[in-house]
């Protein structure tokens, strides 16, 4: 007997709709927060920049009062030798009239006064329309965090109502028809018209599902890998009969609800798996790259599953875990890794003459020879030529070279310091890169991409200065703090910074060690530890500029952060970054992994001062913090800020001139 067509007539109703709702409101009223904390941005940006504008002519009268004024104090001169003169000529011959010569001299001294007075007024008119642009700026820093917060939020949102549109409940009444094979007892025959009436069911229930995704559009290209089910809650038959022609006629009455695998939520929306963190324990601690274009993609194939007895309650999933096989991509060029240790540290590794930072080190190299060198002042450097054709470990041993012993007595206290101090400070390698917003992602302070070249290397502290190395200096020098001797420091609160009395290096607002990095500190408060390193050891240490931070914190690459243009999930210390301390904060310098050059907390844990620009004012602080959003902690943001700002979310490093 053939089979005749399958006719079926499913009438679905979806419950829990009062939870999307929730959802659909949760997100849209993010949205809306988002639009309104958006414009107030562009205004604010509109603001600072009619205010710089303004301050700009501000100068620029400045400097005509200046210039005037050498030609007014001139004209005062030259009208008192005037009056002088007339003075003699009068003592001699008193007929001689000197009023016009006195009149001129008053009015020069006027003239003169006038013009200082008026530098005056415009220095107090510069240095209050300063403080606006400060308060500006720390009001749009604010609210750029709360705008990147609140979109950190609505992902959030985003992945939690596709969860719960997922999960919907509801009921489909099937109604099915079959004919019944010769070979099959009568039975047979009404288990297998419920079973195929079952397997429609469901497959429409998830189509309906998916029809009413809000994200329909994000998610349909990609819906053979959401891992969707159906969980068949109850199943009855509400009526069955045959026919006298062989057919079996069933109506069902199905109660369903849908399910998805959470660890692929974020998939299915194209955001970081970070979002995903609190529905699968795999990827806690987990970054997951993006894949380029040259790695193998995994063929995905799909097989249904057979339904389970509609007696039990069931789970149908359609379709199924995907089964996956990796095609193997031939092997490139062949490279091999070359380890390289010392037994010295601040040394400096150059391979075929090019700088490759200190040791400890591991490179990929291409199969050949290849010069190795290890340099360190005041040792013998160290220097093979490798035949590099498998992986290889090189463990060099400098010798020290012997000193002269009255150079030994004038040196050593110096070096003796120099060594307590300079621990943990890494050899960055000369280069070149790309300094700005490579990916679009960034702010518009970014812009231009510029290409910079650094000619030499340079010294970097590995981690941020410490609480601990912080209170060394303070113990010798006696050096207060501008927050100690000033209002305090500022830190957030409820989204604004709020300035606190009591507040400083030692007491942030948060429980600190002193392994912690120091915060509350001024441009100058770090400036000043530098300068006492300078005074301890006879090296040039200083705040490292623009250019050789990003340079050090991008260690070669070319995206958002390190590693790649996805923050991951506690890779770092920022606000909503996964991590410990996220919007708690700062955490241990050298909590996370360092990056390519050996360097610590680049990403995130404290803004970090950088050298102020000759002729400019306000100085840079990069890097984000422990409170502000993860798109704040890329490698190229940028906060402008006066040097008298300090927060407990800002500190330093310093880097050594060689």
């Amino acid at each position: 007997m053939r089979l005749a067509p399958l006719s079926i007539l499913i009438s679905i109703s979806l419950l829990a709709l009062s939870a999307q709702a929730q959802d659909v409101n949760t997100v849209t009223s993010i949205e809306s927060e988002i639009t309104l904390k958006q414009s107030e941005f562009d205004n604010f940006t509109d603001v600072l920049e009619k205010h710089l504008k303004e301050e700009s002519q501000l100068q620029q009268q400045l400097d005509l009062l200046r210039a005037r004024s050498a030609k007014l104090e001139k004209e005062k001169n030259q009208a008192l030798d005037a009056m002088n003169e007339m003075y003699r000529r009068m003592i001699e011959d008193p007929s001689v009239d000197i009023t016009e010569t006195k009149n001129r001299y008053q009015a020069a001294v006027s003239s003169h006064k006038q013009n200082k007075d008026d530098i005056a007024m415009q220095l107090a008119a510069i240095a209050s329309h300063r403080q606006e642009i400060e308060q500006i700026r720390v009001a749009k820093h604010t609210l750029l965090n709360t705008l990147e917060g609140l979109k950190e939020q609505r992902n959030s949102a985003r992945v939690e109502r596709l969860r719960n549109e997922f999960s919907r409940e509801g009921t489909v009444e099937v109604s099915n028809t079959i004919n019944c094979k010769r070979t099959e007892t009568l039975a047979a025959c009404e288990q297998r018209g419920q079973h195929l009436g079952l397997q429609k069911a469901t497959k429409r229930f998830l189509d309906q599902i998916f029809a009413n995704l809000t994200e329909i559009r994000t998610v349909e290209s990609k819906r053979n890998m959401a891992g969707a089910q159906v969980q068949v809650l109850n199943s009855h038959v509400v009526s069955s009969e045959f026919s006298g022609q062989g057919n079996y006629s069933v109506n069902l009455n199905v109660a369903m609800r849908g399910s998805v695998n959470a660890a692929r939520l974020c998939q299915l929306l194209n955001l970081d798996n970070r979002f995903c963190s609190n529905y699968s324990n795999e990827l806690t601690n987990v970054y997951q790259p993006t894949v380029e274009p040259d790695i193998s993609i995994p063929v995905v194939s799909f097989k249904d599953l057979p339904v389970s007895d509609i007696a039990t309650a069931s789970v149908v999933t359609a379709p199924s875990a995907p089964q996956v096989s990796v095609l193997k991509r031939q092997d490139q060029a062949l490279n091999y890794e070359l380890i390289l240790r010392s037994n010295v540290r601040d040394d400096e590794v150059f391979i075929d003459g090019v700088s490759y930072g200190s040791t400890r080190l591991s490179v990929a190299l291409p199969q050949g020879l290849h010069d190795v060198e290890i340099r360190k002042t005041g040792y013998e450097s160290y220097r093979q030529s490798v035949d590099l054709r498998s992986n290889r470990t090189i463990r060099a041993k400098l010798t020290k070279i012997n000193t002269p012993i009255a150079e030994l007595a004038q040196s050593m206290t110096a070096s003796s310091a120099d060594s307590t101090l300079s621990q943990g400070m890494i050899v960055v390698p000369a280069g070149e890169f790309e300094m700005g917003d490579l990916t679009g992602n960034g702010l518009a302070n970014e812009l231009p991409v510029v290409k910079k070249i650094l000619s030499d290397s340079f010294v970097m502290h590995e981690k941020e200065v410490t609480v601990g190395q912080y209170h060394a200096f303070i113990n010798e020098s006696n050096y207060i703090t501008e927050a100690e001797a000033g209002k305090g420091c500022a830190y957030y609160l409820n989204g604004e910074p709020v300035w606190e009395q009591s507040l400083n290096w030692k007491s942030p607002g948060y429980e600190q060690g002193d392994d912690f990095p120091v915060v509350c500190l001024t441009y100058n408060d770090a400036k000043a530890y530098a300068d006492w390193l300078v005074s301890k050891t006879g090296q040039q240490y200083r705040l490292p500029t623009e250019v050789e931070w990003e340079y050090a914190a991008r260690a070669g690459s070319k995206t958002d952060y390190a590693w790649g243009n996805d923050i991951g999930n506690n890779l770092a210390n920022c606000g909503w970054c996964g991590s410990a301390w996220s919007n708690q904060s700062a955490a241990p310098v050298g909590s996370f992994q360092p990056n390519k050059y050996g360097l610590y907390d680049m990403v995130g844990n404290v803004w970090e001062w950088t050298q102020k620009t000759a002729g400019q004012s306000d100085v840079a602080v990069r890097g984000g913090a422990w409170n502000f959003a993860p798109s704040l902690a890329r490698s190229s943001t940028r906060l402008i800020l006066t040097t008298d700002f300090r927060a407990n979310y800002i500190g330093f490093r310093v880097v050594r001139e060689r």
